[in-house]
């Protein structure tokens, strides 16, 4: 649940260390969104909200962009924006990224978008019915929303140690899955396919492990291993080509792991989305 990231999100704009972590959580939502703009020919995504529970913001997308997709993010936080707009400016990327104060009435016509989704981000929506509304009014062919997996010793163990900060920053309402099938049922989406995702034979504990550690007493684990910095920055500058390979050496877990396991082990589900009437044509 990383409620950390609320706090220390600006860090990563001068250290983009995300620790190993977020780099294979990166690598894994970027072959999931892959195989989505393949199988659905999309050209055009809205990320929104683009601030989710994860280093580096604003980054998410950057895969798609790469690979020819025109982007579009919304966040709510100014500063921010103006932070994210130069990482991809560094990267040679274009972007186009509006400010949207509480995502009840996003600046876009209808049918503006192929693909809209976001990652651990509906819980920073004011109005999650008005939101997913919204969100649908503006896509043609497909919806992904990516939540904690509520269900996850990791998640479980966060809450508890971070239940004060959860009620007063986030609305744990907006992650619940049936709240967000209710909604995208009432707007005229059928939900297609439903996962774990993001699960990686360590726990989702979001916090550096050092500390984590500390809380059981058990920090001398890593008082003589050496901190090596990892960020997928350096494979979208070039510098690091085979950085998804080296993520997908930790993959032989989430592939072999059954269900039952990843429901107490994964650290995200997704929900993809298509129009109903997509369907009935």
């Amino acid at each position: 649940m990383a409620i950390p990231i609320l706090k220390n999100w600006k860090r990563y704009f001068t250290n983009t260390d995300e620790g190993l972590g977020s780099s294979y959580e990166r690598v894994i939502l970027n072959n999931k969104l892959e195989q989505i703009c393949k199988h659905f020919n999309i050209s055009t995504v809205l990320e929104a909200p683009s601030f989710g529970f994860t280093g580096l913001s604003g980054i998410n997308s950057v895969n798609l962009a790469k690979d020819g997709k025109q982007l579009t993010l919304l966040d709510n936080d100014e500063s921010r924006i103006t932070l994210i707009k130069k990482i991809w400016d560094d990267l040679d990327l274009q972007l186009k990224i509006e400010f949207s104060k509480q995502f009840q009435s996003l600046p876009f016509a209808g049918n503006s978008f192929d693909l809209s989704w976001n990652f651990s981000a509906l819980w920073f929506v004011e109005d999650l019915s008005e939101f997913l509304k919204e969100l649908s009014r503006v896509t043609s062919k497909a919806i992904l929303l990516s939540v904690p997996n509520r269900s996850g010793m990791g998640y479980i163990s966060q809450k508890i140690l971070g239940f004060k900060e959860l009620k007063k920053h986030l609305k744990e309402d907006n992650i619940l899955p049936k709240n967000i099938k209710r909604e995208m049922k009432k707007n005229g989406w059928m939900l297609i396919d439903s996962n774990y995702i993001d699960c990686p034979p360590w726990p989702d504990i979001g916090m550096p492990k050092d500390k984590f550690l500390k809380i059981f007493g058990l920090g001398w684990i890593m008082k003589k291993r050496e901190h090596i910095p990892m960020t997928i920055m350096d494979h979208y500058s070039g510098k690091d080509a085979d950085f998804p390979n080296k993520m997908m050496d930790h993959f032989w877990f989430e592939r072999r792991a059954p269900k039952l396991m990843k429901a107490f082990w994964a650290h995200h589900k997704y929900f993809l989305f298509i129009p109903t009437k997509q369907v009935k044509n």
